[in-house]
C-alpha cells in the first residue's frame, strides 16, 4: 500500500470486532459479476483484506480466496478468525501481488482502495487479471447516520458535529470530507470498455450507541486524534456519547440504535 496503517495490534483488534462488513454491497458486486464469468470461478483476492469481514463473503463463489493486506496485526487476527477452507492470507503491498500474470478472475478490494498508489494499483491488477477477469472497488461515505424514532433529524446533527472534529485530523490523500473523488479517478484511470459506476446503496445495521463510537474509533483521523492528545479524543468521544443519549432521552450506551451506511462501488471487466 501506499500509505501504511491500521498496524498496531491493539488497533487491528479494534478494528476487527468494530468494523462492519459489506454483505449487502458484495450481494450487487457477485450479481454483476455472474453475467460476465461462470461462478464459482477459481481465484478471487481481496485486496488490503485488513481482518478477512469482506474477504470471507466471497468464498461461496470461489475454489480459492486469497487475502493481502500489508499489515501483519491485521492478517493475524483475519487468520485467528478463519473458518472458510478456501480462505487464505497472504502478506503483500497492493501494487506487488503476489500471483502469476493472468491467472486471477476477480479482484476487489473493500473500503482500502484510496489507501493505495491508484496507477500502480490499477497497473497491476491488469497484470494479474485473466482476460475476461473483473475487478471491483468498494467504499462508502463518512456521513453516516443513526436513526432512533422521532430524534433522528437531531442525531444527524450530533454525528456531524463528530465528523467535524475529526475533521481535521484527516489524512489529506482522502480528501477534504469523502474519497468518492479518489474511486471516480480510478474509475476514469480504467481502461476496460466494459465498466459501471454505482453509488448511493445504504446499507442498514443495528447497533448500540457505545457500537457506534467504538466503530468511529477504528478510523484514522479517531487515532491521529489519539495519538496527538489521548484525552481530548476520550473526552470527545464521551461528549458525543452523551449527547446521543440525551436526545434520545436515555440512560443506557447499549441501547440499540440503526446505523445507515451510503455505500459507493465501481466494476469493471478485461477485455
Amino acid at each position: 500500500m501506499a500509505v501504511r496503517l491500521f498496524e498496531d495490534k491493539d488497533h487491528a483488534a479494534e478494528y476487527l470486532r468494530h468494523r462492519l462488513t459489506p454483505d449487502e454491497v458484495v450481494s450487487q458486486i457477485t450479481k454483476l459479476l455472474d453475467k460476465r464469468v461462470a461462478l464459482p470461478a477459481k481465484l478471487a483476492v481481496d485486496v488490503g483484506c485488513g481482518s478477512g469481514q469482506g474477504t470471507v463473503l466471497l468464498a461461496p463463489f470461489f475454489s480459492q480466496v486469497i487475502g493481502t493486506d500489508i499489515s501483519p496485526a491485521q492478517l493475524e487476527n483475519a487468520q485467528a478468525v478463519q473458518k472458510c477452507g478456501n480462505v487464505s492470507y497472504k502478506q503483500c503491498p497492493a501494487e506487488d501481488l503476489p500471483f502469476e500474470s493472468g491467472t486471477v478472475d476477480f479482484v476487489t478490494a473493500m473500503a482500502a482502495a484510496h489507501w493505495f498508489d491508484q496507477t500502480c494499483f490499477l497497473e497491476e491488477v491488469n497484470r494479474v487479471l485473466r482476460p475476461g477477469g473483473c475487478l471491483a472497488l468498494l467504499t462508502y461515505d463518512m456521513d453516516m447516520k443513526l436513526e432512533y424514532g422521532d430524534v433522528s433529524e437531531k442525531l444527524k446533527e450530533v454525528c456531524k458535529e463528530f465528523y467535524a472534529a475529526l475533521l481535521p485530523f484527516r489524512n489529506p490523500r482522502l480528501g477534504s470530507f469523502s474519497t468518492i473523488q479518489i474511486y471516480k479517478d480510478m474509475f476514469n484511470l480504467c481502461s476496460y470498455p466494459d465498466k459501471e459506476w454505482h453509488e448511493g446503496l445504504e446499507v442498514r445495521r443495528p447497533i448500540t450507541v457505545n457500537g457506534y463510537i467504538s466503530l468511529m474509533q477504528t478510523y484514522s483521523a479517531y487515532q491521529k486524534c489519539k495519538e496527538k492528545n489521548s484525552q481530548e479524543a476520550e473526552e470527545l468521544s464521551n461528549r458525543i456519547r452523551s449527547k446521543l443519549l440525551d436526545t434520545m432521552q436515555v440512560s443506557s450506551p447499549e441501547t440499540e440504535v440503526t446505523l445507515v451506511t451510503k455505500y459507493f462501488y465501481w466494476f469493471a471487466c478485461k477485455p
